[in-house]
């Protein structure tokens, strides 16, 4: 039976109170791949030509914008502790594709190379026929999003439009003018769906 994404918590936590042996070699292989991926991009990856891009849609200060992309070396490295903290939201977001997968919900469109207005952007995944952008929040910033309360001062929402709108032709996408951020709480682990209903302004 076809399984709804309104049901994916649910049914990841369902998945985690069973010790049936369900996370196999192939699970723990496509995991260890996606993690080593994510990292290497991080940490020691191939270093590309800083071009704008999906990911920094948002509300961002425009001289801040340009300087990230024309201007990248004369920035500040980021210190040790920083870079752990980003893979360990690499790690998490890993996990969650994860976890979806073993809980039987249709994942595709992984890491697919989407384009806006010729802006470029990677979307973390099609879940159940749904764009969706996988987040780790602290506790209280994803009590906010449980609550429905979330204040948007990342630049989230914008960037789940630019994926949803570049998706729109996208036949893995069956769900159109909708996407979904997957958070997770980085410290108690606990996991919530935020649904998002998307307006193209280029049609106003």
């Amino acid at each position: 039976m076809t399984k709804s994404i309104e049901s994916l918590i649910p049914d990841i936590y369902a998945l985690l109170k069973d010790k049936g042996g369900w996370f196999n070699d192939k699970l723990a292989e496509a995991f260890s791949t996606d993690v080593g991926r994510r990292l290497q991009a991080q940490m020691g990856g191939e270093q590309k030509a800083p071009r704008l891009r999906l990911s920094q849609m948002g509300p961002r200060c425009p001289c801040a914008l340009w300087h990230s992309i024309h201007a990248k070396d004369k920035a500040e490295p980021l210190p040790p502790w920083a870079e752990i903290k980003y893979a360990y939201g690499h790690i998490l977001e890993a996990l969650a594709i994860t976890l979806a997968k073993a809980a039987g919900h249709e994942v595709t469109g992984e890491q697919d190379e989407l384009v806006l207005d010729g802006i470029v952007g990677h979307r973390d995944c099609v879940i159940d026929g749904c764009t969706v952008d996988v987040k780790s929040a602290s506790s209280i910033s994803f009590g906010r999003f449980k609550a429905g309360q979330f204040q948007d001062t990342f630049g989230y929402l914008d960037q789940l439009d630019g994926y949803v709108i570049a998706s729109a032709d996208d036949p893995l996408v069956r769900v159109k003018r909708k996407g979904y951020l997957l958070v997770i709480d980085k410290q108690l682990g606990h996991m919530c769906l935020y649904p998002h209903e998307v307006t193209d302004e280029r049609e106003r």
